[in-house]
């Protein structure tokens, strides 16, 4: 079987400090995958800069400057994570045998893409990085985690348990996944939909190795909401069923008030009637927001804006073995307007 060309995608958000190392280690596997006959020799590492407001973006000019097989894109605005990851992904996919996909931080162990290759040659399409344990987690952020897988797929959505965004897709899966439409992009909840034969690969998450985590509680939260929101109508479901249980009570209490007027029993219920009061306004509001959040989704959706805007690719065709500027600015912008928009 011919080598495939391989290209591992990093997205980059005010990753200065690690950025060096995590080329460096990525370049010594890579050398490693060509000589071995694993990887062909035109394969590439390709680091997104997701709009970073630190030096992300000159420290990839330099690395790609280094080593032979980086190539640096850049974003325009702050895309976020997910688009970033797609932006790296739909830019390489046409060149590309297999993509892989792998944070900057470093917490993933690099040494598992040998295995994705194994697995991509026995024929699965899609090869996901699964967390073997989650040591270096707090008990808190564990049992969340957990919480969260099981309550995804109690709401009908296929994820892997203890997969992040490490990855690999071959080509015929990034092919299916470009079909996806959604301006709201879940890629966890997404690739398990493509269906085709995949397999798991486990391995040790380690500590980051510079820099600060991008994911502090509250992007977690919103990330969790989005994820449950892209993929589930069973919680606008719930509040409907939490109207209606409201209701029965309502004529529970109506009635419950009519018989204790007939006896005479009738007693002033300031109490009950504020904590019904509060209890009822919180449902309401909160039924509101998720509402609102559905609401919000299909406004992101009918707009049709491009996920993200490309500024400068920095690409190097097939054959190249140093620095250059690739000629990607302009036709790569245009390009991805125009899949966008397709």
């Amino acid at each position: 079987m011919k080598a495939p060309r391989i290209y591992i995608v990093v997205p980059c958000y005010n990753e200065e400090q690690v950025l060096p190392e995590t080329a460096k280690r990525l370049h010594g596997l890579m050398q490693r995958l060509i000589q071995s006959g694993q990887a062909a020799a035109d394969s590439r590492i390709t680091l997104v800069d997701d709009g970073s407001g630190d030096q992300t973006w000159a420290v990839i000019q330099d690395l790609t400057r280094r080593y032979g097989e980086v190539e640096g894109l850049k974003l325009a605005h702050n895309a976020g994570h997910q688009n970033a990851l797609w932006a790296g992904m739909m830019t390489v996919k046409d060149r590309a045998d297999a993509v892989i996909t792998i944070d900057a931080d470093l917490q993933d162990d690099v040494e598992a893409i040998p295995q994705f290759l194994q697995a991509y040659r026995e024929g699965c399409q899609v090869v996901y990085g699964v967390r073997s344990q989650r040591k270096t987690d707090t008990a808190f952020k564990r049992n969340t985690a957990h919480w969260y897988y099981a309550l995804m797929g109690r709401l009908g959505a296929q994820l892997v348990y203890d997969h992040a965004d490490y990855r690999l897709l071959g080509r015929q899966a990034l092919e299916a996944l470009s079909q996806f439409g959604e301006s709201n992009l879940f890629l966890r909840g997404m690739v398990p939909l493509l269906g085709f034969p995949h397999k798991e690969v486990y391995y040790q998450r380690g500590e980051r190795f510079a820099g600060e985590s991008k994911y502090p509680l509250k992007k977690m939260l919103a990330f969790a909401m989005e994820g449950i929101t892209s993929f589930s109508v069973k919680p606008i479901r719930l509040v409907l069923l939490l109207g209606i249980l409201f209701a029965v009570a309502g004529l529970v209490m109506a009635l419950w008030v009519i018989i204790r007027h007939a006896a005479g029993h009738t007693v002033a219920g300031w109490a009950s009637i504020m904590v019904s009061v509060w209890v009822i306004g919180g449902v309401q509001l909160m039924a509101l927001g998720l509402i609102g959040e559905y609401v919000g989704k299909i406004y992101t959706e009918v707009k049709h804006r491009p996920r993200y805007i490309l500024e400068t690719y920095l690409d190097k065709p097939a054959g190249a073995s140093g620095g250059g500027r690739g000629q990607g600015i302009d036709r790569q912008t245009q390009q991805t307007n125009n899949e966008e928009k397709a």
